[in-house]
């Protein structure tokens, strides 16, 4: 099945004509090139064959494709596309992953590697730092971002459309940066700019030959991740009002199978596979408004805002769900007992109450059925589920028949208190109890074989769902995904316990003391928060505005430990002077560690651009476990905290157009 979609650009050279303009032209004698005038930001698309100017200097990089502009407090930028790595040919298509970038100023008077004020400084490293740390694929002729069953379904009216257009809105991931362009191209009719609208999708990309019984075959597995409420593990919980959930990921699992041929004869062309099959997944966080407060305490507070609007939110949510893959069977994994013991509960008496049809909910106690390393357990879950699965199918496809053999009629929604490890163990459980049915149903193995049975198949398997888990699992967690050698090995091992051990200390790592950063950078290329063009109404991006004491204590624990380790090496005349000595520098360091642990919220590293005070300090119905971290009287705290959003805020009083709602985050210019 392929699509004749409107092409993109592969290849573009940039030309500069002094400070005046950019001029991208693509390779080919029949192509019209791109102008972006640099003063005033316009952007023309040139007849065929003008000339180029005289004076224009090429860039020696090539440009694999434009990602979009985003404009900062001092310039508007192009972010271009200089770097890419082939993952794989896909049904015909080239499918690549963005390994380079450059970032092109508008503005004549500001340089993107050494910008004129700390604030664009700090900016652009949000940009770079989300750039670098992302795994971006696209396509120039394969819409990546949707499911191979949505893409048959809507194929006659897709027919020459531009990607752009015909790409699912959750997974464009540069939507955003691509606005300019878009707008453009609808709103003139001269300006078709569509060549140069580049779809980028956040996610993962696997492709891997296989042979079974005589018959060559793909292994393909997608992971797709939504732009919407997109964030990192404790600063992205929940829902939002508009019903989008925290790590949202659509997987995708698809099997291509070559014909019978005989030996020696010349293997097929691309996209001529006598069978695709397709079988989706997703996963995403329990859609209530809930968080957790890091208060550098390894366990975070637990916090469940029962407001108004969850009903809503979540029966938004559920819907739309239904009205895309049909049927939802909604698999809960987090523990029945101790710290997620509310989740759950909230989650279940709020699925009650909506009653959406054609949903169903299930749970498992995932770590009481597979305690002690019982992992074969899972099997318990997938008996449970057997009729969903077998109800809903999966989407195949015939070359000899021009309609499809069986269509997908529901998705299974998998969560956990992340939706990372437990998820991921469960998913590869039910896609590879999905691909033993079809390759039985096929005639391709006997019915009672499976793919366990045959070592290089199944290490191919194993391989492709553990990096998917780990690809999933470092973007949002910071870590890679825990229980993988399970998925790895078909084994859970001391060994993997020990791994999981030093992840889970990464993951806190990063969580409290990095992930403010990577949340803003998220908020600021997706256009959740969008500076106003003057640098100095957003300096609390760069100044510290906690109280001096506050900030010392980091400052007098270190130089104590320092004096403590120094005084090890002082000579031993005198024990007794010696012990006033440790005692000092002793007492001083845990005064100073307490009062760290006391007021643990002031030293998480938290998002700047859009703080997520209201829901720290949030008092309204609902359910908190403790109130860590905020000080020796945490209700002063919180009622300080809602007036005057201390230090998160930059000290400052929000507006109206500032506010963060609980559970969303409204766009907002600061």
């Amino acid at each position: 099945m392929s699509i004749a979609l409107k092409p993109v650009h592969q290849r573009l050279h940039l030309y500069t004509e002094g400070n005046d303009t950019y001029l991208f032209t693509p390779e080919g004698n029949d192509a019209q090139a791109l102008t972006i005038h640099r003063a005033s930001g316009d952007i023309t698309l040139n007849r065929l064959k003008v000339p180029l100017p005289p004076y224009a200097l090429r860039s020696s990089k090539v440009i694999y494709g434009i990602i979009g502009l985003i404009s900062l407090s001092l310039s508007e930028y192009i972010i271009v596309i200089t770097g890419r790595e082939s993952l794989g040919r896909l049904m015909g298509h080239e499918v690549y992953r963005a390994t380079n970038f450059d970032i092109l100023p508008l503005n004549p008077h500001v340089s993107s590697h050494n910008p004129p004020h700390p604030v664009e400084s700090h900016l652009l490293a949000l940009v770079r730092s989300h750039l670098h740390g992302g795994n971006f694929l696209f396509s120039y002729t394969w819409d990546l971002t949707r499911r191979l069953q949505a893409q048959w379904q809507s194929r006659e009216k897709d027919v020459g459309k531009p990607l752009w257009q015909v790409a699912d809105d959750r997974f464009f991931w540069n939507k955003f940066l691509q606005s300019r362009l878009i707008d453009l191209t609808t709103s003139d009719a001269k300006q078709d700019l569509s060549q140069y609208i580049l779809p980028v999708m956040y996610g993962t990309f696997d492709l891997r030959p296989a042979f079974l019984h005589g018959r060559h075959m793909q292994l393909c597995l997608i992971s797709r991740r939504s732009r919407f409420r997109a964030g990192t593990r404790y600063f992205r919980r929940g829902i939002d009002h508009d019903g989008h959930v925290a790590n949202f990921n659509e997987t995708e699992q698809l099997v291509l199978i070559e014909g019978q041929t005989t030996p020696g004869a010349p293997r097929p062309e691309d996209d001529s596979f006598a069978t695709k099959l397709s079988f989706v997944q997703i996963r995403g966080s329990v859609p209530l408004f809930w968080s957790e407060i890091n208060t550098l305490r390894y366990k975070p507070d637990l916090q469940i805002m029962d407001l108004q609007d969850t009903t809503n939110a979540m029966q938004k949510h559920l819907t739309e769900q239904v009205e895309l893959y049909g049927e939802q069977a909604l698999v809960n994994l987090v523990n029945q007992k101790g710290h997620e013991q509310p989740v759950k509960e909230a989650y279940e008496r709020y699925v009650a109450q909506i009653n959406v049809p054609k949903t169903r909910y299930e749970y498992f106690d995932f770590h009481n059925e597979c305690r002690k390393m019982r992992w074969d357990r899972i099997s318990v879950l997938i008996d449970r589920m057997q009729e969903d699965i077998d109800r809903h199918g999966y989407f195949q496809l015939n070359a000899d028949n021009p309609t499809p053999v069986k269509m997908q009629k529901g998705v299974i929604r998998t969560n956990c208190m992340d939706n990372l490890d437990r998820t991921n163990v469960v998913q590869a459980a039910l896609a590879k109890w999905t691909l033993n049915v079809q390759l039985r149903e096929l005639g391709i193995l006997s019915e009672t074989a499976g793919i366990d049975d045959y070592e290089a198949f199944s290490k191919d398997f194993r391989e492709m769902w553990a990096d998917h888990a780990d690809a999933i699992a470092k973007a949002y967690g910071g870590s890679g995904a825990l229980k993988s050698d399970f998925t790895r090995t078909n084994l859970r091992t001391r060994k993997g316990l020990l791994e999981d051990g030093v992840k889970s200390v990464t993951r806190y790592l990063k969580n409290t003391f990095f992930d403010g950063a990577r949340q803003d950078g998220f908020d600021l290329m997706t256009g959740t928060w969008r500076p106003r063009k003057s640098p100095s109404s957003a300096l609390f991006l760069i100044t510290d505005g906690r109280p001096l004491i506050t900030r010392s204590m980091p400052v007098i624990a270190s130089f104590s430990l320092f004096m403590i380790c120094a005084g090890l090496t002082l000579p031993r005349t005198s024990d007794y002077s010696l012990f006033y000595y440790f005692m000092l520098w002793f007492t001083l360091m845990s005064i100073a560690l307490i009062f760290m642990l006391i007021h643990g919220i002031d030293y998480v590293a938290w998002p700047r651009l859009i703080p997520p005070t209201d829901v720290i300090y949030y008092n309204g119905p609902g359910f908190r476990s403790a109130r860590n971290g905020m000080g020796l009287n945490p209700k002063v705290a919180g009622e300080l905290g809602k007036q005057h959003n201390l230090w998160l805020g930059s000290g400052r009083v929000r507006t109206a157009t500032e506010e963060v709602e609980m559970g969303t985050i409204k766009k907002r210019v600061d």
